[in-house]
């Protein structure tokens, strides 16, 4: 464990106690579909400072519009926080054609904004994603994406300025938290899930940001295993990052 994450475990141990009456389990159905019911452990917030944010994801915690939370799944431990250091990122063969395909696409950034257009590509993109459940892209940028927590913003994708993607962030000054990332669906041969996050780094290099946190890294899920393709990574198992194997 490095410096940093001990400082960080330290400091969350000191106030974890003060927060756990805040907390309370929910049992859903698995949101990524894995035969188990899943336990979301969770508290609703008003602001928090950077510092608290920056403890709560160093210690494997997602935010979900004001609720932080974790996974407390009784049979399932699938769901596992991933973190990249940008400094120290090494860029494979795909990974540089990705950028190669997509040097013709706009990067703009923005607050994060219900609009008609970003209600539009969203719905889209659940529709073909998700097909078996009733999302509506307003309901994810009202309950999800908008927060009054910590600040984010939008990094939006155009195509001779058409959207074909959005990534929303949280943003601290030494951490950046990927949110979620929805994209047209029409331009999938595009890779732009991985192009989001190749985006999302040299983002942190140029804000001098060193940590990049993607979420949850899950094996058996197509569209959440592609993140241990990104080397080095870093995964969050028994209380502490350690730098994982991954694929080339």
């Amino acid at each position: 464990m490095s410096l940093y994450d001990e400082q960080c475990a330290k400091d969350f141990e000191l106030i974890e106690p003060g927060l756990d009456r805040f907390f309370a389990e929910m049992a859903v159905d698995c949101p990524y579909h894995l035969p188990h019911d899943a336990t979301f452990y969770q508290a609703l917030f008003s602001p928090l400072s950077d510092r608290m944010m920056e403890l709560f994801l160093a210690s494997g915690y997602r935010r979900n519009g004001n609720c932080m939370y974790t996974m407390h799944c009784p049979d399932c431990c699938a769901c596992i926080p991933i973190r990249l250091h940008v400094q120290e990122m090494q860029f494979n063969r795909n990974q540089r054609r990705v950028l190669k395909k997509n040097r013709d696409v706009e990067i703009e950034f923005a607050p994060i904004e219900i609009t008609a257009e970003n209600v539009a590509l969203c719905e889209k993109f659940l529709k073909n994603r998700y097909p078996h459940q009733n999302n509506e892209g307003r309901s994810y940028y009202e309950g999800f994406f908008l927060n009054g927590i910590i600040p984010g913003m939008e990094i939006r994708y155009r195509l001779d300025g058409k959207l074909i993607g959005n990534g929303i962030v949280d943003v601290g000054q030494n951490w950046m938290n990927a949110v979620y990332f929805y994209f047209d669906p029409a331009e999938g041969n595009r890779s732009l899930g991985t192009f989001n996050i190749l985006t999302l780094i040299d983002t942190c290099l140029k804000l001098d940001i060193p940590y990049l946190y993607l979420g949850y890294y899950i094996k058996d899920v197509a569209a959440m295993n592609y993140k241990d393709r990104f080397q080095p990574h870093y995964i969050f198992v028994d209380g502490e990052w350690r730098r994982g194997k991954g694929k080339k």
